[in-house]
């Protein structure tokens, strides 16, 4: 997302066929990392039984890597300025893969806390490089179309790791899963060594770019707001949606299917948010804000069936599959003359919200109830259409330009 590296050479135009094998490399390893990020979502259940801890306290798995992430965005886009970008795209994303395998042999939860920190540093300094490499990797007119592919890896691995990674776990254990996203953490090393080019930093941030453009840009402030509001309120009550379903009575064997269910309602969010978000922005924010309260409210209130409850994680997986693309849109349009500085932002607050909301649930579902989660979420989300009417009011010339 945000890179350092923003100019293409005029004399130098890549390989279409090589610019797009690397682009799918990228693709791939920022896929195995936001699943990384993500995994022990579908099994914190198993993990938290397996080594001794409630299911609040496993959600630290979900929480420390976010925290890092957040902090780690800024921090290695910076440090590693004069560095070349394949190494250190190689080098987190390896980094990724070898925590993970500790993770699945981990003989005690703090090894894997420790390796969930790993994972943070990674997730945070390879999503804020990666998303303008296309700009290095294939011709100019193929460079909007590469880096939908690019963060397409972000959405998917959003809407498809947690599913798949529970299917793995309920088939042969929560280390196997570890293992599997370990193991493709390292084919994405590979494939990144093999494929990229060398790619030597061009233009680096400074760490007062990045307040500077909050504070000079009451687009972005709203756009962060939103950002902050939306995922911390999804997080809050995703992170406990097996406890929740198991709660309400759906057999374990049926969590992965309604969770390959969210899934696949999400690819299908992402595309249509991608069709709509061009003139339709603010009209997108709002509909994302409404159907995420909607169905937050409706698996608190139902009484669900696997059959209700599926349908409700549809509607919810709608809504969060058009997350990612909106917001970065919004972002970036908010500040086009400062996106590396945007982004890098945008990076530490979608992780600092995924950290606040398990953290938070943890607390909730510890001490109230776990069905409690539904209800803070569904409210986090529903606050988000004050802040649009308030972005609308301030009528800043900095406000995003696809406003619709």
């Amino acid at each position: 997302m945000t890179s350092v590296d923003t100019r293409v050479s005029a004399a130098r135009e890549p390989s279409p066929t090589r610019g797009w094998l690397a682009v799918l490399a990228v693709t791939l390893g920022i896929f195995a990392l936001m699943t990384s990020e993500l995994l022990p979502v579908g099994l914190l259940t198993p993990i938290g039984s397996a080594l001794d801890v409630s299911e609040g306290t496993a959600s630290l798995m979900v929480t420390v890597p976010g925290l890092v992430a957040a902090v780690s965005a800024p921090l290695v886009t910076v440090a590693t300025g004069h560095i070349d970008r394949r190494l250190v795209l190689a080098v987190l994303i390896g980094l990724v893969g070898a925590a993970n395998l500790a993770s699945a042999f981990a003989t005690s939860f703090a090894i894997v806390l420790t390796a969930r920190f790993l994972i943070g540093i990674s997730v945070g300094g390879f999503w804020s490089l990666a998303g303008s490499i296309a700009l290095r990797l294939v011709p100019e007119k193929h460079v909007s179309r590469a880096t939908a592919v690019i963060f397409g890896g972000v959405e998917t691995a959003s809407v498809l790791g947690v599913p798949t990674g529970t299917f793995i776990g309920d088939l042969s254990g929560w280390r196997t899963a570890f293992a599997a996203v370990g193991v493709l953490g390292l084919v994405s090393l590979t494939c990144m060594v093999c494929l990229m080019p060398k790619l030597p930093a061009e233009h680096t941030i400074g760490f007062a770019d990045v307040p500077k453009v909050f504070k000079g840009n009451a687009g972005i402030r709203a756009g962060i707001a939103m950002t902050f509001l939306v995922v911390t309120g999804h997080f809050v009550a995703y992170t406990f949606v097996r406890p929740i379903l198991q709660d309400d009575g759906v057999a374990d064997s049926m969590i992965g299917t309604l969770l390959l269910a969210f899934g696949l309602a999400g690819i299908c969010g992402n595309f249509i948010a991608g069709a709509l978000v061009a003139k339709r922005l603010r009209q997108t924010v709002v509909g994302i804000s409404v159907v995420l309260t909607l169905a937050m409210m409706l698996l608190v209130s139902v009484g669900n069936s696997a059959l209700t409850a599926g349908a409700v994680l549809v509607l919810w997986g709608l809504g969060y599959g058009a997350v990612p693309v909106t917001f970065q849109t919004w972002i970036l349009d908010a500040a086009p003359d400062a996106t590396e500085a945007a982004s890098s932002l945008y990076v530490s607050t979608f992780n600092l919200s995924i950290a606040f909301g398990a953290l938070f649930g943890g607390l909730a579902v510890d001490r109230l109830t776990v069905t409690s989660v539904l209800w803070f979420g569904a409210a986090l989300a529903a606050v988000t259409l004050l802040v649009v009417g308030a972005a609308r009011r301030g009528g800043s010339p900095h406000a995003p330009s696809h406003l619709g």
